[in-house]
């Protein structure tokens, strides 16, 4: 754990997947069909951290749903790749785009379709939930559960890592 805490002081961007991650792997319906997503208070409250922060940030998901882009996109979130199949080609162009180094880079994923692009990033991490392939790959797993505070939890950590996490109610009140 003290080599990932000492990792985490070389951040520069955070890549999160969406089902799984960002909200719950558990998905009710609607009338169409279609999947509703959730989304965590806590984990757009470190993302917004993150961006205020001076990190990247990207969404890189298979699905889509207009409305989960709005909602990152409210948080200042620039980068969303949404309906992608393969996202080793989003993730080379959101380091294209900020010239960020994949090895300075902290990304979350769940399941299968996250393995490839996590093998390619400096810290892979994954929710508790995650599944035994991602878990094996990942440098930490977080105790949370996708779409129960995960992405807040690597956000913080790296952000305290790097000694600029403020608890200040100030800053939150200028900032947000």
């Amino acid at each position: 754990m003290a080599f990932f805490k000492e990792e985490l002081k070389h951040i520069k961007a955070f890549v999160f997947d969406v089902d799984g991650v960002l909200s719950s792997d558990t998905t009710p319906l609607n009338e169409d069909g279609d999947p509703v997503r959730t989304a965590n208070v806590k984990d757009g409250f470190a993302i917004r951290h993150a961006l205020i922060s001076g990190f990247h940030v990207a969404i890189i998901t298979g699905g889509y749903v207009e409305r989960v882009r709005l909602r990152y996109q409210k948080l200042g979130v620039k980068y969303f790749y949404d309906n992608v199949n393969d996202k080793t080609e989003s993730l080379a162009d959101f380091i294209q785009k900020t010239a960020v180094e994949a090895k300075d880079i902290l990304y979350m994923g769940d399941d299968l379709a996250d393995f490839l692009v996590m093998k390619q990033v400096g810290i892979p991490t994954c929710p508790v939930d995650a599944v035994s392939e991602i878990k094996a790959i990942s440098k930490y797993i977080s105790d949370k559960e996708g779409g129960k505070g995960c992405v807040r939890d690597v956000i913080e950590q790296t952000v305290r890592a790097q000694r600029k996490w403020n608890d200040s109610e100030v800053y939150y009140r200028r900032s947000f």
